[in-house]
């Protein structure tokens, strides 16, 4: 079990430097993680922990576009 929560944080981790690299020019380190977090946190209750990178990456991708966006409307 432990093993399986390690690979996840593991995963995690490579979200949130994918992130870092696509972002770099519109956000910082800290929107990225922050995004990162509040998209894990949503999958916090799922049992099934296979897909919960893929998902928190695609969610947090959604967050930072969208804060991206709004900050080009301002």
């Amino acid at each position: 079990m432990a093993d399986k929560a390690a690979r996840e944080e593991d995963a995690i981790h490579g979200v949130v430097e994918r992130l870092n690299d696509a972002f770099s020019g519109a956000h910082g380190q800290a929107e990225v993680e922050a995004a990162v977090a509040q998209a894990h946190a949503s999958f916090a209750d799922r049992p099934v922990r296979e897909f919960v990178p893929v998902l928190v990456e695609r969610k947090a991708r959604s967050i930072l576009k969208d804060h991206a966006a709004d900050a080009d409307e301002a």
